[in-house]
């Protein structure tokens, strides 16, 4: 049993896998192993059998392998292309990049469905970020709505009294 365990450990579970092979290497009993690593038996067995088929690399951790992702590298390279060219030049009114806009820009052009909770980190991995758009009625005066400031607010923003002490 070759040891190479010179690598520090990700975690501590990796790292007590690694001492549980140095362990067996130097001779060591699996029950023996077990009781001064607290383990069962059968782990210290599972990782006994993981070393001997894939080396000490099989006692490694390894980060869970996740879905595929729906757009491949070249599409994600595409979307950002497409996203530059703005929201208006695919129809939408303003120049607004919405999580439900992009979804949709995707499906359009990929065929791919995503959720537009999802699409906030794919864009954000992009290198860009979505915008809440500024949702005003259409009614709104703003020389009114100046005016009020200047003339009426005055009179209502409460003042700050001084301390009686």
């Amino acid at each position: 049993m070759k040891t190479n365990t010179t690598t520090r450990p990700q975690d501590w579970l990796e790292g007590r896998r690694l001492r549980a092979w140095e362990l067996k290497a130097q001779g060591w009993r699996q029950r023996a192993i077990a009781r001064a690593l607290g383990v069962t038996e059968g782990a210290v067995s599972q990782w006994m059998k993981r070393g001997r088929e894939g080396g000490v690399e099989a006692l490694r951790r390894r980060p869970a392998p996740g879905p595929t992702p729906k757009l491949t590298d070249a599409q994600r390279t595409h979307l950002w292309a497409l996203l530059a060219k703005g929201a208006e030049h695919f129809g939408f009114i303003g120049a607004v990049w919405t999580t439900k806009r992009v979804a949709t820009l995707i499906q359009r052009e990929f065929g791919v469905r995503y959720h537009p909770a999802h699409v906030s980190r794919l864009v954000r991995e992009l290198g860009w970020s979505v915008q809440k758009p500024i949702q005003q009625a259409t009614q709104r005066d703003e020389a009114t709505l100046e005016r009020w400031r200047q003339e009426r607010w005055p009179a209502l923003k409460k003042t700050r009294t001084a301390k009686l002490t």
